[in-house]
């Protein structure tokens, strides 16, 4: 398991003076970000390959409010993924200064080629790097369905009644 630790800034708060929704979507990002650096996907690289994740979905529980003034951990581990990679799934969960969950979230996402705008696979060394991280217990191989399984789709303002 991956894990990013985080003081609580005044800024991370919202209106009750506990941790604000935006926080927890900045942190989740950063570790994210902060994994994948690790496996070789940092900013050079992803440029030189045109290459960028994108998120379809954040679901958040929240257990128990956060307040500044000890850290936090927050964790990710690889739910799922396709066998090309280009959908996958974390999730994190956050961790207070005694070591308590107090909140988790499921991500889903892929990878875009940013010169076509479209989703795509990863090859070589990504793929290499991102199959061979560690995965949770309860791994999954995600196919394209996995990815649709909430049933949204987009409905245009004239649609909506």
């Amino acid at each position: 398991m991956f894990l990013k630790e985080f003081e609580i800034r005044w800024s991370d708060l919202d209106a009750n003076r506990h941790m604000a929704n935006s926080a927890y979507m900045n942190f989740m990002s950063h570790t994210r970000m902060a994994f994948l650096f690790e496996l070789g996907f940092d900013q050079k690289t992803l440029a030189e390959n045109q290459l960028g994740p994108v998120a379809f979905h954040e679901l958040i529980y929240y257990f128990k409010e956060a307040f500044p003034g000890k850290p936090i951990k927050v964790s990710l581990e690889i739910k799922g993924m396709s066998e090309d990679a280009k959908f996958f799934e974390f999730r994190h969960n956050f961790y207070n200064h005694k070591g308590e969950n107090f909140a988790r979230c499921e991500m889903m996402g892929a990878w875009i080629d940013l010169r076509t705008r479209k989703l795509t696979g990863l090859t070589n060394e990504f793929l290499k790097a991102f199959s061979s991280a560690k995965k949770a217990g309860d791994f999954k191989a995600l196919t394209k369905e996995d990815t649709r399984r909430f049933a949204e789709v987009p409905k245009d303002l004239g649609d909506v009644h």
